[in-house]
């Protein structure tokens, strides 16, 4: 599943370990999520979604 959340996280000067941080998860799952090697669960997408005050079909893509 292709993302933006490299940009998203650029966007506000966050390092994959804030925004792993803020989602309680380790900084390797955020990286395997922006390179598109791990699709997050569905609660997790919802987080994603959460903090960047967008709808998760703003966020993940389908391929």
């Amino acid at each position: 599943m292709n993302n933006r959340l490299k940009v998203l996280r650029a966007e506000r000067n966050w390092s994959q370990q804030d925004l792993a941080d803020q989602l309680e998860v380790s900084r390797q799952s955020v990286n395997a999520i922006e390179k598109g090697r791990y699709d997050p669960s569905l609660p997790l997408a919802f987080r994603i979604a959460d903090l960047f005050e967008l709808a998760i079909e703003e966020i993940f893509l389908r391929d």
